[in-house]
């Protein structure tokens, strides 16, 4: 078992700060309406709750917001903050909610949503008041430092058969300071969007011609992701897991057994028509690698059984939430399966945990958040299952003295599950890993095992993810180190700088013995100036700038300077070797 000592969790945000925070953005998104309400009269409102890292509000408008009008809605804010208006609830009836609300389409769809027993509350500040269950700060003056964001299309309830509202999206916090910090994040995050970097540094791209959301990994990409997805693949060996390949489609009979055609169809593409039958592309790996485990009749012995796969997978997303590497609709899950005794449930999910820590560990991931979700008020498997899998879930995270939290009832309808949260070099969060029980498939598709009694029972099986798809951690890759990647990810290492043309050969013959060590070495042989070279380089992240001219080769040695600016100065070819090569297989951050 790993050492967990060194790892810092943090806990979710359950903090004074984080309360005072969440109660200040609500109060923020109400002031927001107001002054939208007073600019823009006839504007309907649909709802504005705080989120982790600000505020929103939706109306539906004649025109879209423009930049000028958040400056204007910003300015009238600050006027109704300076009013120091109270924050008041206030308990009504349904009929007069929906009197006082009788010209806001979208706040009377809500009212007539509730349950006839649930209480009707609003808060007002000033002459504005709005449905509303709290909580808030007491008056509008302490919403102490804000600011409005973007404009953005969002479609009421988040379904593309309702209208498309507008939605202003905005920051507030309890300080100048805080405020400013944020600020200051979001502009850094700007710089490291992975879109930009991507293009920027030639590493994947779409085209029209293909369609949305579906990925071209350029070469420099591609060699990224093999280094990646090769790091993948030996580590899961070393762990005993054994790879398998399944096709890209799959006849519907398989997703109709699976359940997917029945609550997953609408994700799912159109079907083709082959030899007269319907096959689909797949959404998901699991019920290929159910058919491997099927395969043959399994044996207590045999058990666990882990399977492994770089699947590629297909998932119809609206072309509104299509975003670079993050959502796209073709994308390769590093999808395992696991097929165990009940006995061997806490000791595989332990090792699901050390496997995850070491491998998002060697990329440079050492912040995490934990949650265990449990059962759902509607749920498929015996109690005892729940509570035995729940159970050993719980056992593996604390004795590994890992910090989590409880998620009641955020467990899938087939099984309780735990997600880990990683945290990048901008303290955001990316939900990665999910390990996830499943009593729904095993039961569908009659998984038995031959226990020790020469009886057949039903296996558990573990769903489990830790990268979630290597196009959305590539991703999150590329913003977490701004393109900068470690010398062992970087898909050129070293480039290597002649002076002048008379040096190219000597840079040919470097260029030769560094790949020996398997070093991944261009040669720059443009007739640029070598200061234009070297800035070049930098802008493409390189890690090694390795120039050599005629004492250079004169002495066998490359004058080295990093990517950061640093001079190495001359050293020989051997020595430069020896120290790069021990920097990529030590996979030094």
């Amino acid at each position: 078992m790993l050492d967990h000592s060194s790892l810092e969790l943090d806990p979710l945000d359950s903090d004074q700060t984080s309360v005072l925070r969440q109660k200040i953005r609500h109060s923020a998104a109400h002031v927001m309406a107001d002054a939208v309400m007073q600019l823009f009269p006839d504007a309907k409102m649909g709802i504005g709750p705080p989120t982790k890292d600000g505020f929103y509000y939706d109306f539906e408008v004649t025109n879209p917001f423009t930049p000028d009008d958040l400056i204007k809605i910003e300015k009238r804010m600050s006027e109704i903050i300076s009013g120091n208006h109270s924050f008041d609830k206030t308990t009504i009836s349904r009929a007069d909610a929906e009197h006082k609300f009788e010209h806001q389409p979208y706040k009377i769809e809500l009212i007539e949503n509730l349950e006839s027993s649930e209480p009707i509350s609003t808060y007002s500040h000033g002459t504005f008041e709005d449905l509303c269950q709290g909580p808030h700060v007491k008056t509008t003056s302490d919403i102490c430092a804000f600011k409005l964001l973007t404009v953005a299309g969002a479609y009421w309830r988040g379904s593309e058969n309702n209208p498309m509202l507008q939605r202003i999206y905005g920051t507030a916090f309890e300080s100048t300071e805080a405020l400013e910090e944020h600020l200051n994040k979001l502009e850094e995050a700007e710089k490291r969007d992975h879109r930009t970097l991507g293009r920027a540094l030639d590493l994947f791209s779409t085209h029209d011609e293909i369609g949305p959301g579906l990925t071209i990994w350029n070469p420099k990409g591609a060699t990224l992701r093999s280094i990646v997805e090769q790091y993948w693949r030996d580590l899961h060996i070393q762990h005993n897991y054994q790879p398998v390949y399944s096709p890209h489609i799959g006849r519907s009979n398989l997703w109709e057994t699976s359940g997917h055609l029945g609550f997953y169809n609408e994700n799912m593409y159109a079907p083709m028509e082959i030899d007269e039958q319907q096959y689909y592309l797949k959404p998901m790996n699991c019920p290929f690698h159910i058919m491997v485990y099927k395969s043959s009749l399994r044996s207590y012995r045999e058990l666990p059984l882990k399977l492994s796969e770089l699947g590629t997978v297909y998932r119809y997303e609206r072309s509104g939430v299509l975003h670079g590497l993050m959502r796209v609709r073709g994308f390769t899950q590093d999808d395992a399966h696991i097929f165990c005794m009940p006995d061997q449930i806490e000791e595989e999910i332990g090792k699901v945990l050390d496997l995850t820590f070491e491998l998002l560990e060697a990329f440079g991931f050492n912040n995490y958040t934990i949650a265990l979700s449990t059962r759902p008020e509607k749920y498929v498997g015996e109690i005892d299952m729940w509570d035995h899998a729940t159970d050993s879930l719980r056992k593996a995270i604390e004795s590994r003295s890992l910090k989590y939290t409880i998620d009641e009832g955020g467990g899938a309808f087939y099984g309780p599950k735990i997600d880990l949260n990683i945290q990048d070099a901008l303290d955001r969060d990316w939900q990665c890993t999910t390990v996830q029980f499943d009593f729904n498939l095993p039961e569908r598709f009659n998984l038995v095992f031959q226990n020790d009694s020469g009886e057949r029972a039903q296996p558990y099986m573990i769903h489990r993810a830790i990268l979630g798809s290597i196009e959305r951690f590539i991703g999150i890759l590329i913003e977490h180190y701004s393109g900068a990647f470690p010398v062992w990810l970087a898909p050129v290492q070293g480039v290597i700088i002649p002076i002048s043309d008379r040096h190219l050969d000597y840079a040919a013959s470097v260029q030769n013995a560094l790949s020996t060590s398997g070093l991944r070495i261009e040669v720059d042989s443009r007739r640029d100036r070598m200061n234009a070279k070297i800035r070049d380089a930098q802008m493409q992240k390189i890690p090694y700038m390795i120039v050599v001219g005629d004492s250079e080769e004169e002495a066998d040695s490359v004058s080295v300077r990093l990517r950061d600016g640093t001079n190495l100065g001359a050293i020989s070819v051997s020595e430069f070797q020896n120290m790069a090569y021990q920097t990529v297989m030590e996979r030094i951050i």
